[in-house]
Formats: structure tokens, sequence, C-alpha cells
């Protein structure tokens, strides 16, 4: 698009009738920083930044948006670090001529040893593991009718692992093929499911959108009658829509999906893992209240997130769960905004504690980190490790 994001935030505003500095005192976005955008000085704008600015202009987030990932790395032309060239080369052989076929048990263990690998958040040991079961369950697939789930189980790994560490153009090679290789609708959905992910962290929200409105058509249970799995497997597309809707500035939507979802997961029963699709983490009402939370914090509503996260039972979690650190990201921002300086750091340095390999790749946990250290006269030798850790600019 030959229009930039100044330029749409510019003619947006003009249509409001606003001057910059009246935008800054209705969003509560600096004036500095409008007039940065504007002058196409910031082009790593945060999505929570554009929503406090569509909020105010009565537009979506989507329509200030001019690229189609505004903190995808691929877009700037960075490569893939060496550390995941073998998982990106396992993606691409498709061969499966080998000297020694894999064995049904031992990919099923190879998979086991990537889904612990990945809940510890140990990303180093997944880039050695990952290229092996990648073509071992390529390979076993087509020996093998049993082998298909677990290749589109590795798949979704891939596509897991890579989305998590910014690697978007991997992730979505990855996505593609597990999608195309689903031997059923369940595993296709669970497939779209990280898509929607993968779409969300790149400002994509109307195709998450679109793929939701899609995918839950497709699969709504009827509730008396539907099964656990049926029904989680909605509820994730529906917590997806709605992280999409909230950030789009659709809050009727947001708040519908975010209903439905909860009524999934009351009428689930018990907390339920479809780990047997690929899935990491469990649906639940907990998963519900903490995108409640992370809706909250969309909407500029601090108080209103540290108030749901009480609610949550985050000690109930496993540490290194990806969802519950990231629910903890929302915590440290409400805390941050709402100058609780102290218990922020505890927050961050907790998640650092339990998660030390999955904090660095957080831009969040990098942009709460620079809020803290911006409103600081002086820093605690907390705030200055975290700055290192999330690898914050001088």
């Amino acid at each position: 698009m030959s229009a930039s994001l100044g330029d749409r935030l510019r003619e947006a505003r003009k249509r409001a009738g606003l001057s910059q500095r009246e935008l800054a005192r209705h969003s509560g976005v600096s004036y500095s920083l409008i007039t940065k955008i504007e002058q196409d000085e910031r082009r790593d704008t945060r999505m929570e930044t554009l929503h406090r600015l569509a909020r105010v202009l009565d537009t979506t987030t989507t329509a200030l948006l001019t690229e189609p990932a505004v903190d995808d790395p691929s877009a700037d032309g960075h490569s893939t670090p060496p550390q995941w060239h073998g998982v990106q080369d396992a993606l691409t052989d498709t061969a499966t001529d080998v000297a020694e076929a894999p064995t049904l048990r031992g990919v099923q263990e190879l998979a086991e040893a990537a889904v612990r690998a990945y809940r510890s958040t140990d990303y180093d040991a997944l880039a050695v593991l990952l290229p092996g079961l990648i073509r071992d369950s390529h390979t076993l697939a087509e020996i093998t009718p049993q082998g298909g789930p677990l290749r589109v189980r590795a798949l979704t790994m891939a596509g897991r692992l890579m989305t998590q560490t910014r690697q978007y153009a991997v992730a979505d090679t990855a996505l593609s093929r597990a999608m195309h290789y689903a031997p059923d609708t369940p595993f296709a959905v669970a497939a779209v499911d990280l898509r929607c992910w993968l779409l969300l962290r790149r400002g994509r929200v109307e195709e998450v959108l679109e793929l939701v409105a899609q995918w839950a058509d497709q699969i709504e249970p009827r509730f008396p009658r539907a099964t656990p799995t049926e029904l989680s497997l909605y509820g994730w597309l529906l917590l997806r829509g709605a992280a999409a809707a909230g950030r789009d500035n659709r809050p009727d939507e947001a708040k519908g999906m975010l209903r439905l979802a909860e009524a999934a997961a009351v009428a689930a029963g018990r907390p339920h893992q479809l780990r047997q699709l690929g899935f990491i983490h469990t649906f639940s009402v907990s998963a519900v209240r903490m995108q409640r939370a992370e809706y909250a914090m969309v909407r500029d509503r601090p108080d209103d997130v540290l108030r749901l996260s009480a609610q949550v039972g985050v000690e109930q979690m496993s540490p290194t769960s990806g969802s519950r650190n990231r629910h903890l990201l929302d915590v440290a921002n409400a805390q941050t905004r709402t100058r609780r300086y102290g218990p922020a750091v505890e927050t961050l340095m907790s998640i650092y504690g339990n998660a030390p390999q999955w904090l660095p790749h957080q831009r969040y946990a990098r942009d709460i980190v620079r809020s803290i250290v911006e409103r600081r006269r002086t820093l605690t030798p907390e705030m200055r490790q975290l700055a290192g850790v999330v690898r914050l600019p001088l």
C-alpha cells in the first residue's frame, strides 16, 4: 500500500477533528509518540497502542494498519537464525527413502520428548529434537496410517515453536503443511488454532476473525450432547476470535465470543487438554478468565486486569506454562500502569526465574520493561537485569 501508518493515523485524526495534543489527551498515548508515528519515525507500534488510538478515533485497529505485520521480523528481511536452520530444512525435505525406517514407538517417544522440552521452555533442546521428529514422522506416515497424526503433531509443534520465537515465515510453512496433512477435522482445527495465534502476533486480526468464523461454524457443538473435545476445540477458536476482536476495537464481538467460550468451558466440566491433537495448554474456565484479563488490558483497564487475575488461579498452573506467563505479563503491565513498579518487577522476575528462555522472545515484556525504565529515575539491580534479559536497546 502507498499510504503509511503515519498517513492513515493523520487522516483518521483529521476526520475526527482532533489535534495531536487532543488525541494524546483522550487516548492516553503520549503526544511525542503520536508525533513520531505520524512522521513515520516509529514502525514498530504496538497493537495495544493502535487500539487505544482507534477507540478515540472511532475506527478499527485494522483501518490504521498499513502493513500485514506490524511486528513481523520477516517483513524487515530478517533471515532465519542458525539455531532454527535444522527445523527449516526438515520442513522442506519431504524425502521418505531412508536407510532405516522409523518405528511407531520411537516416533511417539520423540514426540513426547519434544512436548516436555516445550513445556519446560528448553528451546535449545527442541532445536535439536524437532528436525529428526519432522523427518521421521513424515516417513512413518508414508508407511502406516498411525503415522499421520504424529506427522501433524510434529508440524504443529514446529509451528508453535517458530511462532513463539518469532520465526513467522517458518511457522507459516509448518502450519500450512499441518493443515494439508490433517487426517480429520479435529487435527485441522488444531492447526487453525495455531495459525490464528501466528496471525495475531503479526497483527492480521481480520484474517483471524475470518478463520474463526469459518471453522467455528463448521464445528459448533450441540451443547447437550457435545463431547469435551468438541467443546474445547470450539472454545479455543472463540478465544482466538475474542483476542482478535478486542484488538480490532470490536467490543460487542469480543464480549459475545468470550461468553460463548465460557459456556463451552462450563459445559466441558473439568479442564480438558487436547494432547492427542498437539495442544499444549488446557481449555478451562481459567483460560477464559485469562482472555478476559487480556481484553481488559487491551481496553486499558489495569484495575480490571488485577481484579480478574485474582480469579484465574495462576498458582495452580505449571510455572513454565506459556499461557500462564503471558497472563502474568498482563498483570505486570497493569501493575506498571498503576505505578506499582516494585510488584511489576517481582512479577517479571518470577516469570524469568521459571521460564528464562521464554521471556526474551516476548516483545510485550520488552515494552513493559521499557515503560518501567523510562518512568524511574534510578534503576534497581533487578530492573537492570530485566533490561538485559529482554534486550532493551539503549
